[in-house]
């Protein structure tokens, strides 16, 4: 038997040092998670997909009382860039939350947000795997912390052995 390892390289940059147009992403991002409905979790998700074509489409996580049909914003996001582009790369996901749980009320809107970056979950994971798959591309991550910034350089690298063989 041996041991493997199994190592991802993330960059780490505050939203000062990002490229101008991955920061309008970020906004985007940011943007969406007023479209949230989280009366359950009261944590607001938002995601913002750039296309190869150059569009962006984005997604907020949506909430309802049978938790299980809930959906996150990352897979809001990248469902409907399939339907309405279908066939089009994806170039990049840029992802963001905030939530009032724990802070005191009447902070700035942007105080809400998180101060290091929210990952998503394994589904969402899977899900726009199988888009950068497709696609044949990898897919940057970028994830939205108010202290830091992570970008990943693919979804596979949030999913190591991921499965792809479909």
């Amino acid at each position: 038997m041996k041991e493997l390892t199994v190592t991802t390289i993330i960059r780490e940059c505050s939203f000062e040092e990002l490229a101008p147009s991955d920061r309008e992403l970020v906004e985007r991002a940011k943007e969406m998670t007023r479209n949230s409905l989280a009366p359950y979790s009261r944590f607001h998700v938002g995601a913002a997909i750039l296309l190869a074509d150059g569009r962006v489409v984005s997604g907020a996580n949506q909430e309802n009382a049978a938790s299980p049909s809930s959906m996150c914003a990352e897979r809001s996001a990248c469902y409907q860039a399939g339907s309405i582009a279908p066939g089009v790369a994806f170039r990049k996901i840029a992802i963001a939350a905030w939530t009032e749980l724990h802070k005191p009320q009447g902070l700035d809107y942007e105080e809400y947000f998180q101060d290091s970056p929210i990952s998503p979950c394994g589904a969402c994971r899977q899900a726009l795997l199988e888009y950068e798959t497709i696609g044949k591309t990898p897919v940057e991550v970028i994830l939205y912390g108010r202290k830091r910034c992570y970008i990943f350089p693919s979804i596979a690298s949030l999913l190591p052995y991921c499965f792809t063989d479909f």
